[in-house]
């Protein structure tokens, strides 16, 4: 018998090993995983992380609760159900852990859960969910803000309608800056408040009213004070970068300030002997592109000391080392997001790289990580070929404990990744970049060419998985995604290279990137396509203003007209400020230079419009007004017109899907 099954291994086994794997498929986007929050205990011992999926009947974005031991084994679920687990967080001793979910009855909750039995008990049944919480050093409370509405003042009073009659809604009334938010809608009134809540459960406290939104709170380590960063000003609307750190006193909920300065100040954290702050912040000089840096002060003199002054990236997600002795952080860099260390003294080390993969779409550096009192870390590890997983890393090395997408990956083939540098015709800066081939590729044969191009436009893109790009290259495409000038991870003189002057050269930049993929010799130069969104959508239709040497573009929730823009998106204040230097009545002629409107007249290329129907960052207006003026000049175009979108186009999976099917039937309608 046992020979009889060793000849049927060795006859299957060439078949195993040799699979022809296919290509992706667009609802592939339903199978793949990736995991976000690694959660380390405080000994080190255990990971607890979120594990996101998505459900292919009912399109929607899901995720479980999962823990495994720093080595990896004994991986298994905490949470099981088609539902939204996530947010957890370790209570000092250990032992227990709050998360939010809509598990019980679709209505989002904060959650305590018990390690060793499992056992869960709801905290909140509030109207709003508590937002960024905090343990008490005791484990016996939990700090949080949260929003409390508040009734927008009306002066219309509509006069007493008859018994029985039908009358419209009565009017909304806004008398406020800020009025509506991508992905929220109109805005509520109200502000995010403090509140503490025992662990035994019951009714939040409430510790604030002030008319602002107080940012996440801090234990003091006694556990009478909590530090948190709020925008006190009084023309915080028209200063929207401009908080500051403050101590809030339970004894009477007295307020004082620790910060004063132009310039935001947010993220505290305290030292493991409590005894200093950490937070970043950074002097306001009203530039597109300004780097966060890291301070310190002792809790007693309240004296801010920079520690990463000699630093060039962004610092974001600082937590103290065990030891008390620095600060771990996260930094992009040249396009990969990296953990790096600062001593207390300024010395910077670089302690780990790769990590990623927590946006399935497009490839824009992303991921996170925790650290343990002993110096553990557990960290999201993305790559080109395959989405977040779950990475530990201590004195012996790193190890990747998880592989969520194998199964699906098994039988996929992905288009090779390769990082590119180049020049720019304009100045001769180098620019990087990286090109993806199609499955099979054949460096012999000519293969049409599509140039993806990020947004912000102060982000980054980099070596990590992309679902969009590799469905482009499933399609047969060799695609470019790039970082040109005015890229986060390249220093802050890189990034302000597009200071009060986007879009302009960076169209040089990504111009002879395409040129330098096409001397590789296997780019069929009649066939080139063009494509980005929202910053990407701008340079897109910049682009197609400038040359006509692309076959057809998509422009996707673009900027079409700065003027319109800065008055109608959800930040008004801080675009004209920081992107502008001046209101569009005082400079339209620098607004319209800057507006790919003002080339619609030089487009011949056929362009299709995409955006989000409940897009407020880049709202649809934009793309109706660059649809209208290229049908009135007589060029090929077409909009598409995402429902329920906001200018995230996928808070369902089906968008994305619906995005990536409109970009290629544009695209294939026009390949030769």
């Amino acid at each position: 018998m046992k020979k009889q099954l060793l000849i049927v291994l060795l006859m299957t086994a060439p078949f195993l090993q040799g699979q022809v794997k296919s290509n992706l498929e667009l609802t592939d986007i339903f199978s793949m995983e990736y995991i976000s929050e690694p959660q380390i205990s405080p000994d080190g011992n255990k990971i607890i992380y979120v594990r996101n999926f998505k459900d292919i009947m009912t399109d929607r974005n899901l995720s479980n609760l999962w823990i495994a031991d720093f080595d990896g084994s004994n991986n298994r679920p905490l949470t099981i159900g088609n539902q939204n687990d996530f947010y957890p967080r370790w209570s000092h001793d250990g032992k227990k852990i709050v998360f939010k979910s809509n598990k019980a009855d679709g209505k989002m909750k904060l959650y305590l859960m018990w390690i060793d039995t499992r056992e869960v008990l709801p905290l909140t049944n509030t109207p709003q969910v508590p937002a960024q919480v905090s343990w008490s050093h005791d484990d016996r409370y939990l700090a949080f803000n949260m929003f409390v509405p508040q009734k927008n003042k009306s002066i219309i009073k509509m006069p007493e309608k008859p018994e029985g009659a039908k009358w419209n809604t009565p009017p909304t009334y806004i008398d406020q800056l800020n009025y509506r938010g991508d992905g929220q809608g109109y805005l509520k009134g109200g502000h995010m408040q403090l509140f503490t809540l025992s662990i035994d459960g019951g009714t939040p406290k409430q510790l604030t009213t002030t008319a602002s939104d107080h940012g996440a709170p801090v234990w003091a380590k006694n556990n009478t004070s909590l530090y948190f960063s709020a925008n006190f000003h009084t023309d915080e609307d028209f200063e929207p970068n401009d908080s500051e750190l403050y101590e809030l006193k339970l004894s009477d909920n007295s307020i004082a300030p620790l910060t004063d300065r132009y310039g935001p100040d947010d993220s505290p954290t305290l030292s493991p002997d409590g005894n200093m702050i950490a937070y970043i912040g950074l002097d306001d000089q009203l530039l597109g592109y300004q780097l966060n840096e890291l301070y310190v002060m002792d809790t007693g003199d309240k004296r801010p000391r920079l520690l990463s002054g000699n630093f060039d990236r962004n610092i974001q997600n600082i937590q103290w080392a065990g030891d008390g002795k620095g600060l771990y952080f996260q930094y992009n860099d040249q396009g990969d997001t990296k953990i790096g260390h600062l001593s207390l003294n300024g010395s910077m080390t670089e302690v780990s790289k790769g990590l990623g993969g927590t946006s399935l779409g497009r490839p824009y550096n992303s991921g996170s990580f925790t650290v343990s009192k002993n110096n553990r870390l557990a960290y999201t590890l993305g790559g080109t070929e395959h989405p977040a997983d779950l990475a530990v890393q201590d004195k012996k090395g790193s190890k990747r404990l998880t592989f969520v997408n194998d199964d699906l990956f098994s039988f996929r083939e992905l288009g090779n990744v390769e990082e590119l540098w180049w020049e720019s015709s304009f100045d001769q800066r180098k620019i990087q970049g990286w090109v993806v081939t199609p499955p099979g590729f054949d460096p012999t044969k000519k293969y049409p060419f599509i140039l993806e191009i990020h947004g912000g436009p102060f982000l980054s893109y980099g070596s990590v998985f992309t679902a969009e790009i590799q469905a482009m290259a499933a399609a047969g495409y060799v695609v470019l995604y790039a970082n040109p000038r005015g890229s986060a991870s390249y220093g802050q003189e890189f990034g302000n290279l597009i200071h009060h002057d986007y879009p302009n050269h960076d169209y040089e930049d990504l111009i002879s990137g395409v040129d330098a993929v096409i001397k590789k010799g296997y780019v069929d130069e009649e066939n080139l396509f063009v494509t980005g969104g929202s910053g990407g959508g701008v340079l897109t239709a910049w682009i197609v203003g400038k040359t006509n040497r692309f076959r057809a573009a998509v422009v996707a929730k673009p900027v079409i007209n700065w003027t319109s823009f800065v008055l109608y998106a959800d930040s008004p204040a801080f675009f004209s400020k920081y992107w502008f230097g001046k209101k569009p009545w005082e400079d339209p002629e620098n607004y319209f230079r800057r507006s790919p409107l003002s080339y619609a007249g030089n487009i011949t290329t056929p362009t299709m419009l995409l955006t989000g129907e409940e897009d407020y960052r880049t709202p649809i207006a934009e793309s109706e007004q660059f649809y209208t003026a290229l049908k009135l000049e007589g060029v090929e175009t077409a909009m598409v017109r995402i429902p329920g979108a906001s200018h995230g186009i996928a808070n369902r999976p089906s968008n994305l899907i619906a995005k990536l099917v409109s970009i290629l039937a544009w695209f294939e309608k026009y390949k030769e």
